[in-house]
């Protein structure tokens, strides 16, 4: 049960902000910020009205109920009610519990999504490459913008690595559950004998962090330059445009070379170290304070195998939830992305539920 306070705070609040809003003395800098306040609260101020009315409604059906005068009709009428009562009573306290669950506040950021190649040679770095196709086509679908960060392709045509930064509506939160280890198995154009291949390849996502998430001193960097094409050490020529930039306390650097700028380069490996730097801090945090829980999906492991693209079945499977959707082609497509990101997050929110004390 949700205490009863949380719900009249809920239903209080709301509206306050509705008398607020209304009066039209609200300062200019705090209404955008209460009018989103009260757009949330407004998709769950009636479940938490039906769900604090439950206790008298459920009196009063009871009463009809124990009533030996009661006649039989209006008993029927009151058993019946009394179930419709149970049932969205457990729909309203599981639609409350989930807007009370703590925000990630990544969710609504934009991301930036990193593919790797990894076993597998020449044909891993085929896969990669129709992942990031992929991505590409849910991108369009969705109206998201992409823009490449860096990309190394391969002697095949594949991708190497991939890195780049996706922008719009509630990126990250979509595309969290895709970090991790994706597998592919088909028969390769290059096998003659018609054996099926197993590799793989990484993606990362990352919440694209702003200056203001992660304030990062210029004294902890180490920046090197060299020419592009191939890595050197400092050098002062300003014809070099390739950057490497050091995170001194942590370790982490990243290179950029695409850009024919040395500002661009070093201003495109700020925004990836900057949301690498960011996800460890998270990481930290989320380790301390779930370090007794286990959660199948959302751990953002790199090292976990998570999906396996399965060609001569024509079958996805995501291990997370066991999930297999017998429609590859449409899911390369983007077709049915959204069917399986929609499922991942539900058993996410069924994990975060149990946790609740």
């Amino acid at each position: 049960m949700i205490p009863e306070k949380t719900i009249e705070e809920l239903i209080t609040r709301h509206s306050s902000l509705e008398k607020d809003l209304a009066s039209g003395n609200v300062d200019k800098k705090l209404f955008a910020e209460k009018s989103k306040e009260y757009s949330d609260l407004n998709e769950i101020v009636y479940s938490a009205k039906k769900y604090a009315s439950y206790k008298n409604d459920k009196i009063e059906l009871e009463k009809i109920l124990n009533d030996k005068n009661s006649d039989e009709e209006l008993m029927k009428m009151a058993h019946t009610e009394l179930s419709d009562l149970n049932s969205q009573f457990e729909k309203n306290e599981k639609k409350l519990k989930l807007f009370l669950l703590p925000k990630d506040e990544a969710d609504k950021k934009n991301a930036i999504i990193e593919i790797r190649a990894g076993t597998g040679g020449l044909e891993a770095s085929l896969f990669a490459g129709d992942l990031f196709k992929m991505y590409e086509k849910v991108c369009n679908k969705k109206k998201w913008s992409l823009e490449l960060i860096s990309i190394s392709r391969s002697d095949a045509g594949g991708l190497k690595e991939v890195i780049a930064s996706i922008k719009g509506n509630n990126i990250y939160s979509t595309l969290k559950y895709e970090s991790g280890v994706h597998r592919v198995q088909r028969v390769p154009d290059t096998e003659t004998q018609g054996r099926v291949h197993t590799s793989a390849a990484t993606v990362a996502v990352l919440p694209e962090a702003e200056e203001v998430d992660l304030k990062i001193n210029e004294t902890d960097l180490r920046i090197d330059v060299f020419r592009a094409g191939g890595p050197g050490g400092q050098s002062v020529n300003t014809t070099d445009s390739a950057v490497r930039i050091t995170h001194i306390p942590s370790g982490l650097s990243v290179s950029q070379q695409d850009e024919k700028s040395q500002h661009k380069n070093k201003a495109k490996g700020m925004k990836i170290l900057r949301a690498r730097l960011y996800e460890l801090e998270r990481s930290r945090i989320d380790q301390e304070r779930s370090a007794d829980r286990k959660s199948k999906i959302g751990t953002g492991d790199r090292s976990e195998r998570i999906r396996t693209y399965n060609f001569p079945q024509g079958r996805v499977t995501d291990h997370r939830i066991n999930l297999t959707l017998h429609k590859l082609d449409e899911f390369l497509e983007g077709e049915a992305f959204d069917e399986m990101i929609e499922s991942l997050t539900l058993q996410a929110q069924e994990e975060s539920l149990s946790n609740l004390k």
